[in-house]
């Protein structure tokens, strides 16, 4: 895989989770991560979130215990949102990372931490990768996928280099995938990968469909890397619900690097700005918001 900081990469995942403290003691316990950065949202970060609510709410910025290939996940603290429930409404649905085993990390973890969504399994005709699907507390959507071949559709996907490594493809329930799509390329510089449709599995149970329902995904990339997959959802889905003046709940923001932020062509939620720590190392950031309400946090990788 290309160097963390490269444009196109994505740098963090941030789930947004009612109980904190539970939240980060499964990652650190189920999910094999440790803390390298805690502490409270700062007024300048809530506002480029267009989140003003979460100043002073605690955050942990995580990484894989073993170091793995590079890439955070980050909880922050937020409120308990009545009516959310995951993979039901538009924005980011699903963290999708690369793990060494899903076999045996599926049969390890405690189901009352991360709820098993789907067991892993090998797929007849699909030599890819092991799915694995899980949700955790605050109603985030993980993607623990075991990578069996590097190379598929023009992508090449990481292995993982700890039990649980880092996030390589944001998986987006977009309103208007068509719309969704052009955003990501036209104004942030994505590049469209190819389009799919078959049965998701995932989608069909969530909204009672039947099994052989099919859903229309498109891959964004940067050359070989993949970036987020848009899925096109049901009629049924809603905009995400989320208390006032905070990220939404679950899968919150996805935290990208990008080559210049003066090529943006959408609107920041506040002005770039220089940030420091492990995630941004010093670098300009700012965040934009998609036609699906998706959350990107954008680092200027130069």
């Amino acid at each position: 895989m290309p160097e963390l900081f490269s444009h196109g990469a994505i740098l963090c995942g941030t789930v947004n989770t009612p109980v904190f403290e539970a939240s980060l003691a499964d990652y650190c316990a189920e999910l094999a991560m440790r803390v390298v950065e805690e502490g409270r949202v700062s007024p300048d970060l809530a506002r480029s979130w267009g989140a003003p609510a979460q100043v002073g709410r605690r955050f942990a910025l995580l990484a894989p215990a073993e170091g793995g290939s590079g890439g955070f996940l980050r909880l922050v603290e937020g409120t308990a949102v009545e009516g959310y429930r995951a993979l039901a409404s538009h924005g980011w649905a699903a963290f999708e990372m690369t793990v060494r085993d899903a076999f045996a990390l599926h049969a390890r973890i405690d189901q009352a931490a991360f709820r098993v969504l789907g067991a892993p399994k090998l797929v007849p005709g699909f030599t890819t990768f092991v799915p694995f699907q899980v949700e955790g507390r605050a109603g985030e959507v993980l993607y623990l996928n075991t990578v069996l071949e590097r190379r598929t559709g023009g992508l090449v996907l990481p292995v993982a280099e700890a039990e649980v490594d880092r996030m390589f493809i944001a998986v987006l329930a977009a309103e208007d995938r068509a719309a969704t799509l052009a955003f990501h390329v036209e104004a942030l510089g994505f590049e469209e990968g190819e389009t799919f449709t078959f049965p998701y599995s995932m989608i069909n149970q969530s909204f009672g469909l039947p099994e052989d329902h099919p859903t229309t995904l498109t891959m964004t990339k940067v050359g070989e890397m993949p970036a987020s997959e848009i899925d096109q959802y049901p009629q049924a889905a809603v905009f995400r619900p989320r208390a006032p003046g905070e990220l939404p709940p679950g899968n919150a923001l996805v935290t990208f690097a990008l080559r210049s932020l003066d090529a943006v062509k959408a609107p920041f939620v506040e002005p770039p700005q220089v940030r420091q720590g492990p995630l941004y190392r010093g670098r300009r950031v700012a965040t934009v918001i998609g036609p699906a309400e998706e959350r990107m946090e954008l680092v200027e990788c130069g």
